[in-house]
Formats: structure tokens, sequence, C-alpha cells
């Protein structure tokens, strides 16, 4: 007995040993290619997406890989849920002892915000079910109300732009007032400049119609009238497959540019959505 337990004991270590030398591995590429090696921190993404307090689930099988944060302890393990610090030897090695033995541990404590979790308890037994090759874990698990969807795959540099949708959102309620509605932009300061379009917008309405606007009609207005002609004309047209990792409002925004360029720059006159849309398109095809 005594020797099967030390068998067991030197398996624990070299398994831990390998995940810590696969952890550093994973910071020499992360230095070399520039890309985040840190789980995502709960904190930063409740304060950038002002997300909602969390609502019990209950317990759930979760996919292992879909885990990519944690509440307080992401500085401790890195993008890969492998250790980073060797402190972490005792505890890492109980529960990979455990993986050997088949012993039913706990489901792990996560919140699941968008499509990504973040772990509350249980980091060690998420990181030895990853090393070991584990699809599922199970786990209880509370939702946080969000405006915007994240994948674990997500980018540092994508909150901004994600917390810029976020403020959007909260300012045009535009979810709630068309609620197939999604735009998508990668220009850091699209979501800014997209309310400058609806108050322009929303002030042209009213010489139009003379009277106060209110401004969910303004809303709807602009993205019934203004924004989906444009983006229909770009469907149309096949343009996103000439701008790989560029989006419809991207594609949405350059149009708008290049028509105030026309208008400010060479005098021509406004063109309606679909009309800009498709000069546009001509010229850059």
């Amino acid at each position: 007995m005594t020797r099967m337990s030390d068998v067991l004991n030197s398996q624990t270590r070299n398994d831990f040993n390998r995940a810590r030398f696969k952890s550093f591995l994973n910071r020499v590429f992360s230095i070399l290619s520039g890309k985040r090696n840190s789980l995502l921190s709960y904190d930063e993404v409740k304060e950038k997406l002002k997300i909602g307090g969390p609502i019990y689930r209950g317990v759930k099988t979760v996919r292992v890989e879909d885990i990519a944060g944690s509440l307080n302890r992401y500085h401790e393990f890195d993008n890969a849920f492998l250790p980073k610090e060797g402190q972490l030897a005792g505890r890492w090695q109980k529960v990979d002892h455990a993986f050997y033995e088949d012993i039913h541990l706990p489901p792990v404590v996560l919140y699941k915000v968008g499509q990504v979790y973040f772990v509350v308890d249980g980091h060690h037994r998420v990181s030895v079910a990853r090393e070991q090759g584990q699809e599922f874990i199970e786990a209880e698990v509370r939702e946080c109300a969000t405006r915007v969807n994240i994948t674990p795959d997500i980018r540092p540099e994508d909150f901004e732009i994600l917390g810029s949708k976020v403020d959007f959102l909260e300012r045009t309620a535009l979810d709630k007032l068309r609620p197939d509605a999604n735009i998508k932009l990668n220009i850091p300061d699209g979501f800014a400049r997209m309310l400058e379009h609806i108050a322009v917008h929303r002030y042209f309405m009213g010489l139009d119609f003379k009277r106060d606007i209110p401004e969910a009609e303004a809303v709807t207005h602009w993205y019934d009238t203004v924004y989906l002609p444009i983006v229909a004309v770009i469907r149309e047209s096949g343009l996103l497959e000439d701008f790989p990792g560029k989006t419809e409002g991207d594609l949405y925004m350059w149009t708008l540019d290049h028509q105030h360029y026309l208008y400010q720059e060479e005098g021509q006159p406004l063109q309606p959505p679909e009309t800009a849309a498709k000069q546009f398109i001509e010229e850059n095809e």
C-alpha cells in the first residue's frame, strides 16, 4: 500500500512539474507573440462591461475550455489554467491525486458572463481537469447579466470597444428597441461616433417633422432608415470579403466618413444612405 502511495505521489509531482514547465513555455511564447497569457479578471470585466449581479443557475456540466477567468486568483494561473507558481504544488497535487483515485470532488463554483466562465472556487480542480484532458466539469453556476456577449478568446483590447458598446446601448436602448440589432465594430471610437450620428439625425428629423423628436424615436428611425439600408447594400455587394477582420459596422462608418468628406471637401450634395453606400463600394472595387 505504501509503495502504491509513493508511486502515486511521484506521479502527481511529475504532473505538476510538467504543468509548470508548460506554463513557462506559454509565458515565453506570450512574450514573443505579444498575445495575452493571463486569465481574465472578473473585476475588470465587471467594471468595463457594467455587468449585473450573479443569479444562481444550479449545478451544471460546463466545458472546461470555456473557463477563461477568475474572481481573485487570475495572477496564479495562465490562460490555459496552468499553475504559474511553485507554491501551488501542495493543493494541486492533492487534487491530482484524487483524479487518479477517481474520488468525486465537490462542484467548482463559477460566474458566467456571456460565454465565459470565471472561477470563484475550485481553481486547482479546473487546472488539474484541463491538464488531464478532462472535457467537462461539474459546477455551481451563477450567471451575470450583460448587454454584450464575450467569448473565451476575447483579447484585452476588445474590452475598450465592448465597454463603449455598453455605453452606446445604455444611451440608446437599441437592444431593447430593436432586439435583433447586433452592431459590431472594430473601430475604437466607433460607438461614440455613432452616438453623434444619431444626435445629428435627431436634429434634422426635428427640422423635417417640425416638432421635438423623442430620443427613442430618433434611434429607431436612424437604425431603420440609415444604418440598415447601408448594411443591406454592403451585404448585397459582398464587400466584407475584401476587408478581412472588418465588420458591417466598420464599413458603415467608412461609408459615412466618405460621404462627409465628399460633402465637406468637394461640395457634393449629401446622398441617401443606399446611394452613399453604393458610391463607396464602387470606388473600392
